[in-house]
């Protein structure tokens, strides 16, 4: 009779290799889609609010954040193309890539890295990513695959930190700030809060993809006059005539688009703020929901969050130049002044010069870069301002919804209509001109390329 005892160590051995091949596969499992580094987005823009950054700002902490969970990426895959020596002034170097490394955690610490490093409420951004560790461990990661992964993504978060460290931004710091003048085509500060003019010298940062922040100016501001029978007269008499009779669709959806950061409430003598979302962190709310929708895996979500970054990052510079350059008065100021002393727009004026209008330039470089990734038509539903009490909207587009946020600016009454026309045509330009110019994935497998070439 054979003796049993040699199966028997055959099946034991069999079933520990199969628990082994289970405990590994679930840990690799353990991040598929981009929900870790959506619900990282989603921290940071609460705390950006929280820390009351400024458009131009929150674009830079948006942007550098994620491109340093997005060159994880690029290490984890042949397939993605890394941003190092494609952006103004980033250069390429080597990461020790030796030992086993779990990439989408690697892309997490990456992200927090550079994130908790722009932010004042360092605090709360630590918290939410040692929840997010304790969670992922829980997850079953090896300890020795999780120090490794996140030692990875600290020392690619150290070469982004050290990248924007050079875009003249800590100098800009110093700078003298913006000074009102009495020429009355010019900008003046407005009520309630009559804040002074934010980041007059935004033009200086580096921009990531432009050759210059001046590269698509569009130098079509309408001649400034208060006669009533001028072109100037006439586009500030539409803004007050539109305000004067919207339609309660336009009221929503010029408060859906509002935007605005730091919104000054007055009751009687009691002045308080209104945190809200900025444009750019509106539109990378967009981007988050988009690969959502898309069924994106964790590097098809990184590759969307940055190119929506890169483009509202550069989209800030071009229009922030600009505004400065013409100084234009707001209509707010202009209609009080010319046409009814009483007259208020609906949403609150923003404290910056006129021309052109943020929201155009940013949304329409924000959904030209997520066009060229997903296409048209594609249907999603805006939750982005339900946080902030407004209800969901739903586009068939990015375009589509770029032009609703380009339009509601005329109906808020804060910007006249060339500043809203030419802003649209200046953050297509920036839009294009990424795709042009940044490939995020090989050139033979990406459709973002591919988009470039037509």
């Amino acid at each position: 009779m054979k003796s049993i005892f040699p199966r028997l160590l055959l099946i034991v051995f069999l079933a520990n290799l199969g628990f082994g091949c289970q405990e590994k596969k679930d840990y690799q499992n353990a991040i598929t889609d981009g929900s870790y580094q959506i619900a990282a987005q989603d921290k940071l823009t609460t705390v950006i609010i929280n820390d009351i950054f400024s458009p131009p700002v929150a674009s830079r902490i948006y942007a550098y954040s994620s491109i340093a969970a997005f060159e994880v990426a690029a290490l984890s895959d042949p397939n993605y193309k890394s941003l190092m020596g494609q952006l103004n002034g980033f250069e390429k170097t080597e990461f020790d890539t030796t030992g086993q490394i779990y990439y989408p955690l690697a892309s997490l610490a990456a992200y927090y890295k550079v994130a908790t490093a722009l932010i004042f409420s360092e605090n709360l951004m630590t918290e939410h990513r040692d929840n997010a560790y304790a969670e992922l461990r829980e997850k079953g990661i090896p300890d020795e695959v999780f120090e490794r992964s996140v030692k990875l993504g600290d020392e690619v978060g150290a070469h982004v930190i050290a990248y924007y460290k050079k875009d003249n931004y800590h100098e800009s710091r110093s700078f003298e700030k913006y000074t009102v003048s009495n020429d009355p085509s010019t900008w003046q500060p407005t009520p309630p809060a009559y804040g002074e003019g934010i980041e007059p010298h935004w033009n200086k940062i580096r921009p990531f993809v432009l050759d210059s922040a001046s590269q698509f100016r569009t130098n079509s501001v309408t001649e400034f006059s208060f006669d009533p029978k001028s072109q100037f007269y006439k586009e500030a008499e539409f803004v007050f005539s539109t305000v004067n009779n919207l339609t309660s669709d336009q009221k929503d959806i010029a408060m859906f688009w509002d935007c605005n950061p730091y919104k000054v409430n007055v009751k009687g003598h009691v002045m308080f703020a209104e945190k809200k979302i900025t444009p750019g962190g509106h539109w990378m709310g967009i981007a988050a929901i988009s690969s959502k929708t898309a069924v994106q895996d964790w590097k098809g979500t990184s590759e969307t969050l940055v190119y929506t970054g890169l483009a509202v990052f550069d989209a800030f510079i071009s229009c922030w130049d600009e505004k400065y350059e013409t100084r234009l008065i707001r209509p707010e100021t202009y209609i009080n002044r010319y046409i009814d002393e009483d007259w208020l727009p609906l949403l609150q004026t923003p404290p910056f010069p006129e021309y052109t209008s943020g929201h155009s330039v940013a949304s329409n470089a924000a959904a030209e870069a997520l066009t060229s990734l997903f296409g048209e038509p594609f249907h999603f539903v805006d939750s982005t301002e339900v946080a902030y009490g407004l209800p969901i909207r739903e586009f068939d587009s990015f375009r589509q919804a770029a032009d609703e946020a380009t339009i509601s600016r005329l109906y808020g009454g804060i910007h006249f209509m060339p500043a809203i026309v030419n802003g649209s045509v200046k953050g297509k330009n920036v839009g294009n001109h990424l795709i042009a110019n940044v490939k995020t994935k090989s050139e033979s497998f990406s459709p973002v390329a591919e988009n470039a070439i037509k």
